[in-house]
C-alpha cells in the first residue's frame, strides 16, 4: 500500500538530519496534525501521513477498530510495514525520524520505536496505547530505554484503563518516559501538552535542530 502526505513548508530531507513524521487519529486525516507543526524546532522538516485505511466522510484509520477492544495484529504489521516503506522512499535510508502521534498514531509512532528503533528519536506519543503484542524490536528497547514523550488526560473517555495499563508498563520497561496527565483533559491536545513537547524534544533532538519557543 501506497502512502499520501502533506508535506510541510520546505521539506527537503537530506544527509542524516532529523525529519519529523505527524501521524492522525481514527477517523482523521492528513490535515489534522500539521497546525501543532509551529510548535515543533523551526528547522525541523515535517511531513503528514495519512493512514491506509478509508473510514468515511474524509477519514482513514491505521487498523480496524474493534468494539471489545481488540487491535487485529497483522493490520497493524501492515500499516507499519507502509509506513516504513514510505519513510525509505520520501526521508531516505539515512536521516532520523521523529514521529508524533494522536491516539491510533501515538500507537503507530511506537510501533515504528518497536520495528526499527535505530531509525527513530525522541517519539511523541499524545493519547496513544501499545497493542497487545510483541515487537520486533522489544528486546533491544529494554537495553536501549530511547526517550519517549507520552501524554494523555485524565478525563480521556477513548483510551480505555487496561490500554493505558499495559502502556504504562511497556514504557517503564522499554523507554526513558517523560510521562504527563493533564487534570481535566479529555481526548485531545493542549497549548500546555504540546509545550511541554516541545521542551521534550528540544532536550533531546540535536542542537542543530532545537531552537526558540515560539511566540
Amino acid at each position: 500500500m501506497t502512502l499520501r502526505a502533506l508535506y510541510g513548508p520546505g521539506w527537503s530531507p537530506s544527509g542524516d538530519s532529523p525529519v519529523a513524521v505527524l501521524l492522525h487519529g481514527y477517523g482523521s486525516h492528513e490535515r489534522d496534525l500539521p497546525g501543532l507543526a509551529r510548535w515543533l524546532p523551526p528547522t525541523l522538516p515535517w511531513a503528514s501521513l495519512r493512514a491506509p485505511l478509508e473510514t468515511g466522510y474524509g477519514g482513514a484509520a491505521w487498523f480496524p477498530l474493534s468494539p471489545d477492544g481488540g487491535m487485529d495484529a497483522a493490520s497493524i504489521t501492515a500499516a507499519t510495514r507502509a509506513v516504513w516503506a514510505w519513510v525509505d522512499d520520501a526521508v531516505g535510508t539515512d536521516a532520523p525520524i521523529v514521529p508524533v502521534g494522536f491516539s491510533q498514531g501515538g500507537m503507530m509512532a511506537l510501533q515504528l520505536l518497536r520495528t526499527r528503533p535505530e531509525r527513530v528519536l525522541a517519539p511523541v506519543v499524545l493519547a496513544g496505547f501499545v497493542p497487545d503484542h510483541a515487537q520486533p524490536a522489544d528486546e533491544d528497547l529494554a537495553r536501549l530505554r530511547p526517550p519517549v514523550f507520552w501524554g494523555r488526560g485524565d478525563a480521556d473517555p477513548v483510551i480505555w484503563p487496561e490500554a493505558i495499563a499495559r502502556t504504562r508498563a511497556f514504557l517503564d520497561g522499554h523507554a526513558t518516559v517523560t510521562a504527563r496527565i493533564y487534570p481535566g483533559m479529555g481526548h485531545t491536545i493542549t497549548e500546555e501538552e504540546i509545550a511541554d513537547v516541545r521542551d521534550f524534544l528540544d532536550a533531546h533532538l540535536p542542537r542543530t535542530v532545537a531552537g526558540t519557543q515560539p511566540n
